[in-house]
């Protein structure tokens, strides 16, 4: 996977490490307790693969300037801080196989950690100069959050649909990853046209990167640091418990699945739910689900992206989405 990764940044390494700079420094503070947390937040800055999507569109549609790099930073600040938001509500331990902010410091400094960042984040984007692309990063940051309200009411509900699945990944991952392109896009002054086609390429990539996600929940590892059936633990049914539930009339693993969205469900319940969906056919749907749409995100590639040396990167990118393995 690295070296689909080093294909990807190829193109566009300067441009990554200017972007690192702005991040770096948005991420600096010298207050003792928030000095400590932000260098935390610093070292699990991750492989930046919201800012590396925002260089590359900016980069396909015109020339990358500060104003995409501070539209790229803006973002993923936000996004950093949704995270960190994130781990106080789920009650998490840890984020990517490192501790979470919220179990090394408290949940109160975690979230006015996450508030500082969120405040950050829209210094960022106000230093491009273009109030469309403020409102954008204000916008992304609503859903997010009507996102996470959705997936907690989604919980407490006794209905299992795909409709329901779909629409909350609509306003969390693919919202992020739709805003990275439309604000790279919108750094270099593209047409509408090729505005709207790239917020389009954005919602495949998001889609398929939150299903790639759940799917890790059905497999236990120490590396991703989310051990087999967290979801459930956590309430939530995803993708492919969904599709073997809707699609096998199988009302004792119905009842578990109830149980696991009233938070009752055993550890052996939620093992044995998980086993019935890998022995039914659920992640072979979900792979489904992910090639259908990235056959969609490769209609963009194809139409859109006409520089020979950007083309292997976008390509990679799409792959590494798919195929990633954290």
């Amino acid at each position: 996977m690295n070296e689909i990764l080093k294909q990807i940044r190829k193109p566009i390494e300067q441009e990554l490490q200017d972007f690192g700079v702005l991040f770096d420094a948005a991420l600096s503070n010298t207050d003792g307790t928030l000095s400590m947390v932000l260098n935390e937040v610093r070292k699990r800055s991750g492989k930046r693969m919201r800012p590396m999507l925002t260089i590359l569109i900016a980069k396909n549609f015109g020339c990358v300037t500060d104003v995409t790099l501070h539209a790229a930073a803006g973002l993923e600040l936000l996004h950093t801080a949704s995270l960190i938001h994130d781990d106080v509500v789920d009650e998490s331990d840890e984020r990517r196989g490192q501790p979470s902010s919220n179990s090394v410091f408290g949940n109160k400094v975690a979230v006015l950690a996450g508030d500082f960042i969120t405040s950050q984040a829209l210094i960022s984007v106000a230093k491009t100069g273009k109030i469309g692309m403020v409102k954008s990063i204000a916008d992304l940051g609503c859903k997010l959050s009507n996102g996470e309200i959705k997936q907690l009411s989604v919980i407490g509900q006794n209905n299992i649909t795909e409709e329901d699945y779909y629409d909350v990944i609509d306003q969390k991952t693919a919202a992020l990853f739709e805003t990275c392109c439309r604000l790279g896009a919108l750094s270099v002054n593209a047409t509408e046209d090729d505005v709207r086609a790239a917020q389009d390429f954005g919602h495949y990539i998001g889609t398929i990167f939150q299903i790639r996600d759940d799917i890790f929940d059905y497999y236990d590892s120490a590396e991703i640091g989310k051990p087999t059936g967290n979801d459930m633990r956590e309430g939530k049914l995803t993708l492919p418990v969904i599709h073997v539930l809707l699609s096998n009339n199988d009302e004792e693993m119905r009842s578990i699945a109830m149980r696991v969205k009233k938070l009752v469900a055993t550890p052996e319940e939620i093992a044995r739910l998980v086993a019935y969906t890998k022995e039914h056919g659920g992640i072979e749907y979900a792979w489904q689900k992910m090639e259908s749409i990235g056959a969609e995100a490769r209609k963009f590639i194809a139409t859109y992206v006409k520089d020979p040396a950007l083309k292997p990167a976008f390509e990679a990118y799409l792959n590494y989405v798919i195929m990633r393995t954290l």
